[in-house]
């Protein structure tokens, strides 16, 4: 049941259907509309004769004929005319009629185009928000998977997100600002995430040999350590394997609950699928990836130091020479946890969304 914005063309897509933005013919056009049609072959112009057209705001299936996906939902969109025509509540039908009719054909994954978007000129921001609201209260209550497909690279860009953008190439003053933090970065490392990565690295090289030079003073000639008394070792081990702390599907669970969340409610919010919930549920040992790892702290809008905790519990840790971590800390330490909206920037940016592929 997750929502994804992906960065393709939506003639390509694998999945049950393809949603067409449409004309009222039905017959093909420009932009989407054109290019479903020539993907599909002649066939499906053929088929579409035969429906009659279709009204804007209504949703119409054909096959998907020689296109990747096996059906088609046709919608026409509201051509753009300032707003005052009743657009959006057209191209809400649109959203509706669609996913309904993909429900009672029992699809499990469906993509869309950002209908009216293209040549029709609904504007890209206000069409996106419609886009996001009617998929995201259908998925509330719908178990299936849906793309959003946005062609072309200017779409959705960066120019969103001046604060991001200053953020990702920042002076160290800036930094902090930004983050509500006080540690600058190091000296090396003002002005590039090239000079923050060398830092690192040489700080991590330093406290390596610094560590080295005791160790290997207690190693004997062979390298490794003397362990002829065989029955130390293995009990050490297993006294710190019955010590080990809490997992992170005991922290995640517990957290569950001292927030009052049922776990549907959870798992819909950190855009995750079911079935991959149930796995995390089941295996408490089970390490996650750390967008999952993530848009679980989203999804029950921890502190930042509560989601330093639940990302150390899968093996992860927030860094700052990571565009990834900067924008979903970013947003955390502001207490703004819409995951579609850390995910449209995360997109913005050319970075991993929050949640399951």
């Amino acid at each position: 049941m997750p929502l994804f914005l992906v960065r393709k063309d939506i003639t390509t897509m694998e999945v049950d259907a393809i949603v067409n933005a449409a004309k009222e013919s039905l017959l093909g056009g420009g932009g989407v509309d054109g290019a479903i049609h020539a993907a599909a072959g002649p066939a499906l112009a053929e088929e579409c004769r035969a429906l009659g057209g279709c009204r804007p705001g209504e949703a119409k299936l054909t096959a998907g004929y020689r296109l990747p996906a096996r059906h088609v939902i046709h919608t026409v969109g509201p051509r753009w005319q300032g707003g005052g025509a009743g657009e959006e509540a057209t191209l809400r039908a649109c959203y509706r009629n669609s996913l309904a009719l993909a429900r009672a054909q029992g699809f499990e994954t469906l993509a869309f185009p950002l209908i009216s978007a293209g040549i029709f000129g609904y504007p890209k921001a206000e069409a996106l928000a419609v886009a996001e609201e009617e998929i995201r209260a259908f998925l509330g209550e719908a178990d299936m998977t849906v793309y959003l497909t946005i062609f072309g690279s200017d779409t959705l860009g960066r120019d969103r997100y001046p604060e991001l953008r200053a953020l990702l190439q920042p002076p160290a003053a800036a930094y902090d600002a930004f983050m509500g933090t006080s540690a600058p970065l190091p000296t090396a490392a003002r002005g590039t995430k090239r000079g923050l990565w060398k830092s690192k690295k040489k700080a991590s090289m330093d406290n390596a040999l610094r560590e080295a030079v005791p160790l290997a003073a207690a190693l004997p000639e062979s390298g490794f350590p003397d362990i002829s008394a065989e029955e130390e070792a293995p009990e050490g081990l297993r006294e710190a394997l019955s010590a080990l702390d809490e997992s992170f599907s005991q922290m995640l669970l517990r957290k569950i609950t001292e927030k009052g969340m049922t776990d549907a409610q959870c798992y819909k919010k950190a855009n995750i699928d079911r079935k991959l919930f149930s796995k995390i549920r089941s295996e408490m040992r089970y390490r996650p990836s750390k967008p999952t790892a993530l848009a679980f702290a989203v999804a029950l809008e921890l502190g930042i130091e509560e989601t330093k905790e639940l990302l150390m519990k899968a093996g992860f840790a927030l860094s700052r020479s990571s565009e990834f971590d900067v924008i979903v800390e970013y947003y955390i330490r502001r207490g703004q946890y819409d995951i579609d909206r850390i995910n449209e920037a995360l997109f913005a940016f050319d970075q991993t969304l929050l949640g399951s592929m």
